[in-house]
């Protein structure tokens, strides 16, 4: 830098000329010519600040105390820099020299000042947004709307199903930050990580699947099992990001053989209500069979058993009847007579008319059954009564267990 010794105040305060004041560095080392550049000035002006804020006696001990309150007024400024507040929705960074060292919690915290440590405060609890196998019209970082596709990356949403069929799926990844230091410091780009970690995933999962389920009843499940797959990639990555959820928009087949599929579905559909109804009559004609067929077999095995009782109490009164036959062969013939003639006549109209009587009076018949059949003054033929066989003598002793 060129000194100033054409005229004017020296930066050193020592005058090139006649007439100039002493400046406090004394008199400027010798060299040069000429008027210096603006930046004099600029020097000029800061020392006559400083002299402004010195005291005015500029001995030795005052200027000492002097600068020793202005170095501790600085330091008390460079030390109080240090603090610094961390909101509830974010989470504090802290690098030393431009290393990670620490995380801190939201509240108020301290750092060493600049340049030793600085602080990043990334916020820990919004939910990002990842589209895989479709760009929606909204900006896909942000949750505020629900997201319409606009365009269809066909290379990232055509996947392989377990039973070599090709499916059409569109879903969307929501994550946030679970380690700020992770997020930071382990990932280039966590976005792009998280997108190709599911989609890696979500690819594994429909190659187990087959086409049917994953088009009806197994869509919650694969939602799950890909946010497990894909945490459990993250966690091994160290990303510090957790996924909260997996959302399927769409689970289609291919466009150009969709309508195909869809005719297919609807055979389908038949065949399964086909299936339900003959499976409805097998259920209400079978059971009705199998009652009916069981009232059968309970009603002969009922009139099995009454007929068989039957035959064994006639076989045995007969086995009786002939038992005592056997041991009174003529009180027993006796007895049977007596018992047929009570049947017989108990079930037939009879009239008894004593043969010696002489002169019949002529009967009044109330039988109201015959009364048409028999003529008003005709008279009723005489019924004698027939002649019982004669009673053989009982012998003396009777034999026990023998009736009538």
């Amino acid at each position: 830098m060129p000194w100033n010794n054409s005229g004017g105040p020296s930066p050193w305060g020592s005058p090139s000329g006649n007439n100039r004041p002493q400046g406090p560095w004394g008199t400027p080392p010798p060299g040069g010519s000429g008027r210096g550049p603006d930046l004099d000035d600029a020097i000029r002006q800061a020392q006559e600040a400083v002299r402004r804020w010195l005291p005015r006696r500029m001995g030795s001990t005052g200027g000492g105390k002097g600068l020793a309150v202005l170095a501790v007024l600085g330091l008390a400024a460079w030390g109080a820099s240090g603090f610094y507040r961390v909101q509830p929705d974010e989470q504090g960074v802290v690098m030393r020299f431009g290393a990670f060292n620490r995380t801190t919690p939201p509240g108020l915290n301290y750092r060493i000042p600049w340049p030793v440590e600085s602080v990043t405060t990334p916020r820990v609890t919004r939910i990002n947004r990842v589209d895989v196998g479709f760009r929606s019209a909204v900006d896909s970082g942000s949750i505020t709307q629900r997201p319409t596709p606009s365009r269809d990356v066909l290379e990232e949403s055509l996947m392989l199903t377990g039973d070599e069929n090709i499916i059409d799926i569109d879903f969307a990844v929501f994550w946030r930050i679970r380690d700020a230091g992770e997020y930071l410091f382990n990932t280039r780009n966590p976005e792009v990580t998280v997108k190709s970690a599911s989609e890696s995933m979500m690819r594994e999962v429909i190659g187990r699947t087959p086409i049917q389920p994953a088009l009806t009843e197994a869509r919650a499940q694969i939602e799950s099992q890909v946010r497990q797959g894909t945490q459990a990639i993250l966690d091994q990555y160290g990303a510090g990001i957790e996924i909260t959820q997996v959302q399927l928009q769409k689970v289609d087949p291919p466009n150009a053989v969709i309508e195909a599929f869809r005719d297919v579905q609807r055979a389908n559909a038949d065949r399964e209500r086909a299936r339900n109804e003959a499976e409805s009559y097998r259920n209400d004609i079978i059971p009705r069979a199998r009652g009916e067929a069981e009232r059968m077999v309970q009603e002969a095995q009922g009139q099995k058993d009454s007929q068989v009782a039957r035959a064994r109490g006639e076989a045995g009164r007969f086995i009786s009847v002939l038992s005592s036959y056997q041991v009174a062969q003529d009180v027993t013939m006796r007895r049977i007579y007596l018992e047929t003639m009570e049947e017989i006549l108990r079930k037939n109209p009879k009239i008894i008319v004593d043969d010696r009587l002489q002169g019949l009076v002529p009967l009044l018949n109330l039988d109201t059954g015959r009364a048409a059949s028999i003529p008003r003054n005709a008279t009723p033929p005489a019924v004698s009564a027939p002649t019982p066989p004669p009673v053989p003598q009982p012998p003396r002793t009777m034999p026990q267990g023998i009736a009538r």
